[in-house]
């Protein structure tokens, strides 16, 4: 995924954007850049590897050089970037979130046209930003520019352009990622995440429609481009991806996992199959939500039987060697048995996508002594890898958990039959559930239906992505 932040402002406003892209820290683990725009000194700009230190460690030194009444900067889990670029448009800098699943194709089309060079990653692969800039630079404005960079692109592509005159700002084609405007009496910010510029003084402003494109000033803001009518947006924002605090669409993130919990508990007690459990917990950290509002619509109590060691390891992706990252995510699990021992618990995580670290926490209760482990996913089984941002991405749709299941159970035929294994209430739904159980060491499992999810999300159903169940875009 990644994260992003800018302002434009009457004053200097280097702090507002280093605070403001470190409350991007959840949406990325591998690189973090800032870039800051002074009218005499003209940009300065950094990045930073942040696989091992959080980005504001690794800016904390770079803030006191920067100086600036304009300025962005980015988290991400994929290319280096701010880049600076300078072309007939003119010298700016770009930054991006989103996937070019058509890379090679428009590379290969960008040497036939101009016969120039792009700079290459150690993999041989050209950095999504840089080729997303040599789209824009191919139309005579920076606005023709994006929109032609929109249309070409096959996935997504979420742009931040920052020029001596302020940032103009891009959602992505279908809106699969949110783009809001926030103001203060000093200028304006750009945010992936409402909470960052909130905590920064800035109110609520403005949301930018699927495709819109806008300019950004210390004065306000203008429409460039005007949104398209269709908009996707990614439903993994609510369950997962995004921090409690932030709306987007008008809901807000840790309200939809109350009502997406409540919903659950409602359906299964409907359904007669709610188990006899001594306690509800989520796992840490987006699952807790979720839990809780299973708890109450349950009446189960809610409790916490292990809880996350984060002071120095706070994502238990970090490290880069797999082995002590596998060691790292155990050594985070601290159990208090008085809750464990004996005990009957209902688990609800976030999603189930391959397995493997819930497998391990499964063995880490049943070796502190629980009796049962019940187990649900908030959100339905995931059948397919993402195509337009950075969830559920696999090299092959068979690292999932749900399909290498069902290939287990009947081959290439059972690829036929993803609907009937995505819904639980049939008989291929009810025996990828007892698999899957049996696997895992469950003693029960359920998914949460797609229609319950939508409902909990609550907005225009046909504005919501759903790929990763349906395969439907």
């Amino acid at each position: 995924m990644g994260g992003f932040f800018g302002a434009v402002s009457k004053r200097d406003c280097v702090l507002d954007i280093f605070f403001g892209v470190d409350y991007h820290s959840h949406l990325g683990t591998r690189r973090g850049g800032m870039v800051v725009y002074d009218q005499k000194d003209g940009f300065q700009r950094q990045i930073h590897n942040i696989e091992n230190t959080p980005f504001r460690t690794k800016f904390e030194k770079d803030i006191s050089k920067f100086h600036g009444a304009s300025g962005m900067g980015c988290i991400s889990d994929t290319d280096p970037q701010p880049l600076l670029v300078r072309s007939h448009l003119g010298l700016f800098a770009i930054t991006t979130v989103g996937i070019i699943n058509n890379a090679d194709e428009l590379v290969s089309r960008y040497f036939e046209r101009q016969g120039s060079q792009f700079m290459a990653m150690s993999s041989g692969a050209v950095n999504a930003t840089e080729l997303t800039a040599a789209l824009i630079n191919q139309k005579g404005s920076l606005v023709e520019g994006i929109r032609y960079a929109q249309e070409a692109i096959d996935g997504s592509a979420t742009i931040l352009v920052l020029t001596a005159d302020g940032i103009l700002a891009a959602r992505d084609a279908l809106g699969r990622l949110p783009v809001l405007i926030g103001k203060n009496e000093d200028g304006c910010c750009v945010s992936f995440e409402s909470f960052a510029y909130h905590k920064l003084g800035y109110a609520d402003a403005y949301e930018l429609g699927p495709r819109e494109i806008v300019r950004v000033t210390a004065e306000g803001w203008e429409t460039l481009s005007p949104p398209g009518e269709k908009m996707r947006i990614c439903a993994f924002l609510w369950t997962y991806y995004g921090y409690p605090n932030s709306n987007y669409e008008g809901v807000n993130v840790e309200v939809m996992r109350y009502r997406n919990g409540e919903i659950m508990a409602r359906d299964e007690i409907a359904r007669g199959q709610l188990p006899k459990v001594d306690y509800v917990a989520g796992v840490p950290d987006s699952g807790v939500p979720h839990a809780i509002g299973f708890a109450n619509r349950s009446g189960k109590s809610f409790a916490r039987p292990f809880i996350k060691y984060t002071p120095t390891w706070p994502r238990s992706f970090m490290p880069s060697n797999q082995n002590v990252r596998n060691q790292v995510a155990k050594m985070k699990q601290i159990p208090v048995p008085e809750l464990i021992e004996g005990k009957k618990l209902l688990f609800v995580d976030d999603s189930i996508v391959r397995g493997t670290q819930l497998r391990e926490t499964i063995e880490f209760l049943y070796g502190c002594g629980a009796e049962e482990v019940h187990m649900r996913s908030a959100c339905p089984p995931i059948m397919y890898g993402c195509k337009y941002l950075n969830f559920s991405r696999s090299n092959s749709a068979m690292e999932l958990l749900a399909r290498s299941t069902i290939q287990k159970l009947e081959g290439d035929d059972g690829q036929q039959h993803l609907d009937e294994y995505a819904d639980c209430s049939t008989q291929r739904g009810q025996c990828l559930l007892k698999t899957i159980c049996e696997s895992m060491g469950f003693s029960s499992l359920g998914y949460q239906s797609l229609e319950g999810l939508l409902e909990a999300i609550g907005i225009d159903r046909e504005k919501i992505c759903t790929y990763c169940w349906t395969g439907k875009e």
